[in-house]
């Protein structure tokens, strides 16, 4: 089972009366108390990162001229994410989340502090920079799971969408906040303060989730693993057809996207009178496009699908990179990072709820992180490969690559990927009842046959239903999964699942969801046995 909010965190308090009639606003998630304060801590959090991001990278350019050097500073804020998300993840499923939400945000301030000691005792170098960048990269990767676990428990899902988009405002109004106060701090007094005052927000950050009443119901099947939570975690993308689509077009949208951010601060030293504040200006004109189409997205998404709002979205993102790259001013500049905002939130929104929508609680922070661990990992390979490009070539040429084949690769995924649309209802269920035997817990692994008699002229459906069988039962945690059909009894098939121990087999009863209760239903249709099918439970003793 997985963390609930206390009685007082719950979605429906203090709702008011006239929530129902409000249901298009996209400000309605904000009636949640509890959402509310989680949200104000998130927006300070991503106000925190850009300010670190900003005064990272504008520190870079003072200390080499190189565009693979600038370009690596968002490789190493965005690779600790691909390389630590998984078990990042797996934490926040099988931890106390609000604990660890809390450790985050004081490993993000000590690593601020070291940052200001470091600048004030005068030893900073590029690698040292690019090293400490990589370090809190690590604070993100471990925050980032958690947080986006926790939001689908706070709101009912008819306001998960608008809740993400909030999220999307608060990312996005941090672009705008974050580097106006780190722009401001370094023409004003110097890059020391921006790290200095990131370690106090950060530390305010921890002092508000420690209001947060969250408790975490006892399990009778004890923590899971962390080993065998992550292997569960990726299989259960690996037999989603939905978030295997959703994680290759966000990789392939956040690869090309990231030229922009990447090579943003040689682009406006590029601009005529180019400084720190044009750089700022950039990053906030792109932050207020994007919170200006938040506002537009329960609309739009009443209108087109979210796969057509994917291909608009990465096309109007290609648009603009290429008028950022070829601008001939400062106010053209301005303009296109503003529709690449709108472009980048409503892509990234379309995909990010499709994800949400396609995970259910019990493996939700271990889902979205391997969504985060796509984005930051295309981000960071993207990121240095375009920089590499525009150190061989020009940053014109290197955007302008982007951009097209940005757009190119997001049409030919959308045809060739299909992740048939279907909407599974993954609300728990709590129909199958757990064996109780009067066995102890072991590491043994345990096999478990079901044995079926159906009509032969029925088979090919029937394989066809225990395909979906196959999926259903490795998402829940199974290590493997077998047909088995009677060579002297065509009727007679056995359906083979195998556990990694008896602990592991009780959590899967844990796991079933009101789909695998619907596709039990539809095998069931298939048996024509005088008795249910038999089921047989075996310990391995050896092998």
């Amino acid at each position: 089972m997985q963390p609930q909010p206390s009685p007082d965190s719950s979605p429906e308090q203090s709702l008011p009366p006239s929530a129902a009639t409000d249901s298009l606003s996209p400000f309605l998630p904000l009636k949640r108390p509890v959402f509310r304060m989680l949200w104000s801590v998130w927006l300070t959090a991503n106000i925190c990162m850009w300010m670190n991001d900003v005064a990272s990278a504008w520190m870079m350019t003072s200390l080499t001229a190189s565009p693979i050097w600038v370009a690596l500073v968002q490789t190493a804020s965005t690779l600790p994410v691909f390389l630590l998300g998984l078990p990042s993840g797996a934490f926040a499923d099988i931890l106390d989340r609000r604990r660890y939400f809390i450790l985050t945000q004081f490993w993000v301030a000590a690593v601020s502090v070291i940052l200001s000691v470091a600048i004030v005792a005068g030893v900073m170098t590029p690698w040292l920079l690019l090293l400490l960048t990589f370090a809190n990269g690590i604070g993100l990767a471990m925050r980032w799971p958690v947080f986006a676990a926790i939001v689908p428990e706070l709101v009912p899902r008819n306001e998960l969408p608008l809740a993400l988009a909030l999220n999307g405002i608060a990312m996005n109004a941090s672009r705008i906040v974050g580097p106006l106060i780190a722009g401001a701090l370094i023409a004003s007094a110097g890059s020391v303060y921006v790290f200095a005052l990131n370690a106090l927000l950060s530390l305010a950050c921890a002092f508000v989730i420690m209001r947060w009443r969250y408790e975490r119901p006892p399990n009778p099947l004890g923590r899971e693993r962390l080993v065998s939570a992550m292997r569960v975690g990726v299989q259960f993308v690996r037999q989603s057809a939905r978030l295997k689509a959703v994680l290759l077009r966000i990789s392939l949208f956040f690869f090309h996207s990231t030229a922009l951010l990447a090579l943003l601060p040689l682009v406006a030293r590029g601009l005529e009178g180019g400084d720190a504040g044009t750089f700022t200006l950039l990053l906030a004109s792109m932050g207020s496009g994007a919170i200006a189409a938040a506002m537009f997205l329960p609309r739009l998404r009443r209108r087109m699908t979210r796969d057509v709002l994917v291909v608009r979205g990465t096309m109007l993102q290609s648009l603009a990179t290429l008028v950022v790259a070829f601008a001939p001013n400062v106010y053209v500049a301005v303009a296109a990072m503003f529709f690449a905002g709108t472009a980048w939130i409503t892509t990234a929104n379309s995909l990010s709820v499709s994800a949400q929508l396609g995970l259910p609680d019990w493996v939700r922070a271990r889902g979205m992180s391997m969504y985060q661990m796509a984005i930051m990992g295309a981000s960071a390979a993207g990121a240095a490969a375009w920089g590499q490009v525009a150190t061989l070539q020009t940053v014109q040429i290197s955007l302008a690559l982007a951009a097209v084949t940005g757009t190119l690769a997001m049409l030919v995924a959308e045809r060739l990927v299909v992740d048939r649309g279907i909407e599974e209802d993954l609300t728990p269920s709590r129909e199958l009842k757990a064996p109780v035997f009067d066995l102890p817990p072991q590491r043994n692994h345990v096999v478990v046959t079901i044995e079926y008699i159906i009509d032969p002229r029925h088979e090919q459906e029937f394989r066809a239903i225990m395909l979906e069988s196959r999926r259903s039962r490795l998402r829940q945690g199974a290590l493997k999964w077998d047909l088995l059909h009677d060579i002297s009894d065509p009727g007679r098939y056995v359906e083979q699942i195998v556990d990694e121990s008896w602990i592991e087999h009780l959590r899967r009863f844990d796991r079933v969801t009101a789909s695998d209760v619907a596709l039990r239903e539809r095998k069931l249709a298939f048996h024509v046995g005088d008795t249910a099918p038999l089921v047989r439970r075996y310990l391995v003793e050896a092998g």
